[in-house]
């Protein structure tokens, strides 16, 4: 094999000299004997960045889905207690928004790695989310009958568009050799 050639993955573990207009007839090398003898620095996400986000990702997904549930129950008996616990379940949802937020932010935008479609969309998504529920904080703080129905309504786009990131992003997983996020 040529010293300083550059190698192309065509499928199934084969790779050919890139620019090789006769790829039938070259001898396949291994790509596995090829990866071990280039080293390229791979930036990946550190490992307490990783479980942090693991950890609290989930937790304002929950709060946001009892807020629904809580604004859904106030929508058909009107005790105000459900809508009171609707807005500080919302709030609570928010404040455990900022840090995995700020953990997808930095490993989705920062240069040292390319992210993938999927986990821009993600990023995207989980925003678009975030400013619902903001607007959501918003609406619950009016009186108690001035909340319906756009606190039902504001309650259930924030789920719907987390729930469509996290649908989105275990399909990617799903679908990724090794299934693992990093």
């Amino acid at each position: 094999m040529e010293t300083g050639a550059v190698y192309i993955e065509l499928n199934d573990r084969l790779a050919v000299p890139k620019g090789n207009a006769d790829r039938q007839n070259y001898y396949p090398y291994s790509v596995m004997s090829e990866v071990s003898m280039l080293t390229y620095p791979v930036q990946t996400r550190s490992r307490l960045a990783h479980t942090v986000f693991a950890l609290l990702n989930p937790i304002p997904f929950g709060l946001f889905v009892a807020a629904l549930i809580f604004d859904a129950i106030y929508a058909c008996n009107a005790n105000v207690f459900w809508v009171k616990s609707a807005a500080w379940l919302n709030m609570i949802g928010l404040i455990f928004a900022i840090i995995p937020r700020l953990i997808n932010l930095v490993h989705v935008w920062m240069p040292a790695r390319r992210s993938s479609r999927v986990e821009k969309l993600d990023f995207w998504l989980n925003l678009v989310a975030i400013i619902t529920a903001i607007v959501n904080a918003f609406v619950h703080s009016r009186d108690a009958y001035g909340v319906m129905p756009e606190g039902v309504w504001l309650s259930a786009v924030t789920v719907a568009l987390i729930a469509i990131g996290l649908i989105v992003s275990a399909l990617q997983q799903a679908t990724t050799p090794g299934g693992r996020h990093e």
